[in-house]
């Protein structure tokens, strides 16, 4: 009971990771209805960002401010926001030309947009491991019914539950939230109802970066060790995640991942760390098999 209670624990903290990035996933599919596959580059941007802020020689927010806690914060903010702004750089040159194309180019595109970033941050910083700095959080373990709980679970998983809150009450309770629901209905209609179509899909491709962002600080943050590559990586679990959860709602994002992250978790303790992907998709391909719109089915504006 104890291991099970453990990977639970374990399953919600790394779910709750792939929640957040698949947010990023559904609400581009729910407006555009394509799958924008630079989204985890994103995700590892945002890493690598908050490293920089960390040890660079010229821009260090753990040196310049001397409370830890709002160095943290500034960190989080500025990361999330020069990756939004990368995401909405990216929509502007490599999807909002190809609109009308067709399915197919805006994926071509997105997946060369991916590669493009992926090896700008490998010439950038090199092919190695990149480390956080160590002891930025203390230490601190919780034995509760013999569960192993650490101070970083605890921080990445109330944020990440935090954000997706925060999220959730923005698209279902503000006036652009509603914005954003009805223009994922129909553009045609949404325009007509005097909606800038153009500019929810900027807001999205805002919203969507930031969030991947978080997730990759966090990531960093728990694990101390980030990679050029992890984006494809975590973006294709977190990708997972949102066609589990039912692709473009936003709602089944949150679900997905936390599933996904349980399951995963369940399989490498109980199976093999080493079948730990395969099992991941494995759950991916029963998914689509019996319920291909996914447990909470498939984009619809009320759901988003």
């Amino acid at each position: 009971m104890e291991q099970f209670l453990q990977q639970m624990v374990n399953g919600f903290t790394v779910g709750s990771v792939y929640a957040l990035v698949a947010l990023g996933y559904t609400m581009v599919y729910g407006i555009l209805r394509m799958i924008n596959f630079a989204h985890g580059e994103m995700f590892m941007l945002g890493s690598y960002v908050a490293l920089t802020l960390m040890v660079s020689q010229h821009v260090n927010f753990l040196a310049a401010i001397p409370n830890l806690f709002l160095a943290l914060i500034s960190i989080f903010i500025v990361s999330m926001i020069v990756v939004a702004f990368a995401g909405v750089a990216i929509e502007r040159i490599a999807y909002r030309p190809l609109r009308k194309a067709g399915r197919l180019a805006p994926i071509v595109s997105a997946l060369g947009i991916a590669l493009a970033v992926q090896n700008a941050v490998m010439l950038t910083y090199g092919t190695q491991y990149q480390v956080f700095p160590e002891g930025l959080l203390p230490s601190t373990v919780w034995r509760v019914l013999g569960v192993e709980i650490t101070l970083m679970r605890v921080i990445v998983l109330l944020l990440s539950l935090g954000l997706m809150a925060v999220m959730y009450v923005f698209v279902q309770k503000t006036p652009l939230g509603t914005a954003i629901r009805a223009t994922a209905l129909d553009h045609d209609a949404a325009r007509l109802m005097g909606i800038d179509v153009d500019r929810i899909i900027l807001t999205v491709f805002l919203i969507g970066p930031a969030l991947g962002a978080a997730g990759g600080i966090m990531v960093g943050l728990y694990y101390r060790q980030i990679n050029f590559t992890m984006g494809w990586t975590y973006g294709l679990k977190a990708f997972t995640a949102a066609i589990i959860g039912g692709i473009g709602n936003i709602p089944g994002a949150m679900a997905g991942g936390l599933l996904l992250g349980i399951l995963e978790t369940l399989g490498a303790g109980y199976i093999s760390t080493g079948w730990k992907d395969a099992f991941a998709f494995f759950i991916l391909i029963t998914i689509l098999v019996f319920r291909p719109t996914g447990l909470l089915g498939e984009r619809v504006a009320e759901k988003i």
